[in-house]
């Protein structure tokens, strides 16, 4: 009884299906974890003040859109948690009303979207902008040093309190999908502090970019 034979195709057969399924899961691999590279290459852009990147990843037109509706939802709460109270508090936040121009403008650049991204979000206050970037961290040359303090000068110090000079400690951060096309990232100080999220909408298949905040969460 003659014994069949596998062809050369049938053999192949399997490989390929491997192969096919092994792209696809790579694929959707990637795909799934897109926004998060976005985050991350718009983070350390932000940081660095690379606006070129910056642009590459936040849709501004959007994200202006965004601030202006959340700071004037802020202030409007502002406002009327001090309708029957302190009437300058009051008076101040209907200044900040008229001040939304200047602040979207101001958190609507690299030095705003790396304030957002770093746990500092607009507060509505008249006249704010985000923190500047830090300054480069150079070591002192020799030449620089302080002089060496006078004798009594040790004891004395010893006995001043220290300063507490702690930089803040970073926003507890969580980061996930919302959707099939929103991501968000939301930042908390504390347990009983407020929280905000930076939303990231997906623009076709592989590209996210910064289109809003939510200043209530």
């Amino acid at each position: 009884m003659a014994v069949p034979t596998r062809t050369k195709g049938s053999a192949t057969r399997p490989l390929i299906i491997t192969l096919l399924a092994t792209v696809v899961i790579a694929a959707l691999g990637f795909a799934y974890a897109t926004p998060y590279i976005a985050l991350n290459n718009l983070k350390r852009a932000a940081d660095a003040r690379d606006a070129q990147t910056v642009n590459q990843y936040v849709d501004f037109p959007a994200l202006r859109v965004s601030l202006r509706q959340q700071v004037t939802g802020l202030l409007e709460r502002r406002l009327g948690e001090h309708s029957n109270g302190n009437p300058l508090a009051a008076l101040g936040a209907m200044i900040g009303v008229a001040l939304i121009g200047p602040l979207v403008d101001a958190y609507a650049t690299p030095d705003g979207v790396a304030a957002l991204l770093n746990g500092m979000p607009p507060r509505g206050d008249p006249g704010e902008r985000p923190p500047a970037p830090p300054a480069v961290n150079n070591p002192p040359d020799a030449a620089a040093a302080p002089a060496a303090p006078a004798p009594g000068a040790a004891a004395e110090s010893a006995t001043q309190p220290a300063t507490n000079t702690a930089p803040p400690q970073p926003p507890q951060t969580t980061a996930g999908y919302r959707g099939l096309n929103e991501f968000a990232v939301t930042y908390q100080h504390g347990a009983g502090d407020a929280r905000y999220s930076a939303i990231f909408q997906r623009e076709g298949l592989f590209t996210w970019k910064l289109a809003a905040i939510n200043l209530n969460e």
